[in-house]
């Protein structure tokens, strides 16, 4: 399994980003794939899940803000990322397994697959 990131930068607060993770070498409809960020001197923090059919599931502190999908082939999943705050600097890996751990969003901290992370940076 391969995840490759895009889509990090720097923006004011209040603005918007959107990550793209593109995923290949395995089957997507049996993964879980998850957005699980870490900023500098904090530990890793599952931001965003998305299960096999599709169910969603964020962390409390981005709920209402971000957005997780996936597109028709479903080897891309995004994550929408509206009114960001300074507290959303954090370096953003997007991450795979088939387990899922019943799609907890701090479980995708578990996950045996990442990719090498995006940095997003909010001033």
């Amino acid at each position: 399994v391969q995840l490759v990131e895009s889509g990090g930068g720097s923006v004011p607060a209040g603005g918007s980003l959107r990550l793209s993770c593109a995923i290949s070498g395995y089957s997507y409809g049996g993964y879980y794939i998850g957005w699980v960020r870490q900023a500098p001197g904090k530990e890793r923090e599952g931001v965003a899940v998305i299960a096999p059919d599709g169910s969603t599931n964020y962390g409390d502190s981005v709920r209402g803000r971000f957005t997780i999908s996936k597109n028709g082939a479903m080897n891309i999943v995004a994550l929408q990322m509206d009114r960001l705050e300074p507290e959303d600097t954090a370096m953003y890996y997007c991450t795979a397994d088939r387990s899922g751990y019943g799609g907890l969003v701090r479980r995708a901290t578990w996950y045996n697959n990442w990719g090498q992370g995006t940095q997003v940076t909010v001033s």
